[in-house]
């Protein structure tokens, strides 16, 4: 009996060493795998289902390929930081459903794929710092709900949508510093954002301008609204914009389709900063009832002419026809009629012809 439980402690043992690599440490007891500074150019395999923890920082890993960590389906940090990592799968972390963090800083990573967020909704720390990415796809704002620290600083971004931003109402932690960013119109809404977001207690580090030369190494949030003179038009639409949204809140919020002539309580507004205010770009405006008349007109008049070209083709043809045949009756009359004369001038010399003999 001694034995069979010996063999039995003794198997369970192996298994349990057999499922850490022999390239990393492990911790069975904290379910931790750690790999880093092991010179890797792959993930490693074997891995134990239940680990939670995954570091693999600074190796030489190149790329993520689909489903790289399918073995590891309960892993809630995996730290990829200080590789080489330029392509990055768009199934790469598919089933990483209770991923909490992570970490591709220090890589060469260009872009990220919109469907390679849509797997990790409940991440709540992403650091991205550190490599060149120039744009955000815009699965971001829809991705990320419970997400408090987002690292973005040192890539190559020149500007950066708000709609990006708006839907992360968990954000805490914000990092853009290091950016070649070009203040012009397009970060007005960039910059009323971050002004909303320190108001409300976020922090957020500096957005340094590098273009035009007018802003240059100045900071976005300390930049007054006078230089930014030629996006009135802009920033009059965004102004009607927040008009229209705050109306539009005032009567979802009072359950009324149409507000009272009362002047709206405190408790029908949220407060400065709370809202989240739409796009400062100039929205597509529906097309008028006059201008679909229009249209309708339009295309009637024109299936009335079809109709009237049509009868007058058919006009045309039946005067084509009935002119043919009256030509060709014509010509008949005029052949029966030459025909008949010439039959009374032959009968007329043999006539003359009997009377010679008779004379």
């Amino acid at each position: 009996m001694a034995g069979v439980i010996f063999a039995l402690s003794s198997l369970l043992l192996f298994q349990t060493v057999s499922s850490c690599p022999k390239e990393c440490s492990c911790d069975t007891h904290a379910k931790v795998v750690d790999c880093r500074g092991r010179g890797l150019y792959d993930i490693p395999r074997k891995l134990h289902e239940d680990t939670l923890e995954l570091y693999l920082q600074n190796n030489r890993l190149r790329g993520l390929g689909s489903m790289s960590f399918r073995e590891t389906p309960q892993l809630q940090i995996l730290d990829l930081a200080n590789n080489s990592i330029t392509t990055l799968s768009p199934s790469a972390l598919l089933g990483l459903r209770s991923l909490k963090v992570l970490s591709l800083a220090n890589n060469s990573i260009r872009e990220v794929d919109r469907r390679l967020l849509v797997s990790i909704r409940n991440l709540t720390i992403l650091d991205l710092s550190f490599n060149t990415i120039g744009g955000l796809p815009g699965a971001l704002a829809d991705s990320f709900h419970f997400l408090t620290h987002l690292s973005l600083h040192y890539n190559r971004l020149t500007k950066l949508d708000r709609i990006h931003l708006e839907a992360l109402g968990n954000l805490k932690v914000l990092q853009l510093k290091g950016n070649p960013w070009r203040c012009d119109c397009h970060l007005i809404g960039l910059k009323l954002w971050l002004e909303t977001f320190a108001f409300k207690g976020g922090v957020v580090d500096s957005v340094t301008c590098i273009q035009p030369h007018l802003m240059l190494e100045r900071e976005l949030r300390h930049i007054p609204y006078e230089l930014f003179h030629s996006c009135m038009i802009t920033s009059y639409s965004y102004l009607f914009a927040n008009i229209h949204y705050l109306d539009n809140k005032h009567r979802m919020l009072s359950g009324q389709l149409h507000p009272s002539p009362r002047a709206p309580s405190g408790s029908d507004f949220s407060p400065p900063g709370q809202a989240l205010l739409p796009e400062c770009e100039a929205k597509q405006r529906s097309r008028p009832v006059n201008y679909r008349r229009a249209i309708a007109t339009v295309v009637i008049t024109g299936v009335v002419c079809g109709i009237v070209c049509l009868m007058m083709l058919a006009a045309a043809v039946y005067g084509c026809a009935y002119a043919a045949i009256n030509a060709k009756y014509q010509r008949e009359l005029k052949k029966k009629a030459k025909e008949a004369g010439s039959g009374e001038e032959r009968k007329n010399i043999e006539r003359e012809e009997d009377k010679e003999p008779l004379e």
